[in-house]
């Protein structure tokens, strides 16, 4: 199996992990091999918009080049999506981290097992939403967000 069908694999299976937690997911057409397609996913749901740059690897860590991190960065500000950093390693799972957290190693930025430890969060973790229900009355937590917005009632 080449690089690209691995990529190609683990930004499927991110996509149906988006999915089944009721996001709207989308793959970018020509992720990494086209100009001006900077993310690998975007993924939302009412509140949250993410531009999401897709890692895989079987070793302990990954490197991605300065100028594709600069460039996924401009592209989640142009369309005004919170950036973030997906990696798969094998045997161990999915972690999500903010591209802020990287560690530069000179011409590349790079996540290690380590940088996981300490930084990295799994899906559940990341994309949590408890923020929302402390700004919120907790009985108000089961109105649909339409009501609340025709009733005038703030829902972030």
């Amino acid at each position: 199996m080449s690089n690209k069908s691995k990529g190609s694999k683990a930004e499927r299976e991110l996509l149906d992990l988006f999915i089944k937690d009721n996001f709207r997911c989308v793959r970018v057409a020509g992720s990494g091999v086209m100009e001006n397609s900077d993310a690998d996913l975007i993924a939302g749901k009412i509140g949250q918009k993410y531009a999401i740059e897709v890692k895989s690897t079987k070793k302990t860590s990954k490197y991605i080049t300065k100028e594709q991190m600069s460039n996924f960065i401009v592209f989640s500000e142009i369309f005004g999506l919170t950036p973030v950093i997906a990696v798969r390693f094998n045997r161990i799972g999915w972690f999500f981290l903010n591209p802020n957290d990287l560690e530069d190693s000179g011409k590349n930025w790079v996540i290690n097992m380590e940088l996981i430890r300490i930084k990295g969060k799994r899906f559940a973790q990341f994309f949590d939403r408890e923020s929302i229900s402390e700004s919120i009355d907790g009985d108000l937590m089961n109105v649909p967000w339409c009501l609340l917005n025709l009733l005038k009632i703030p829902f972030k």
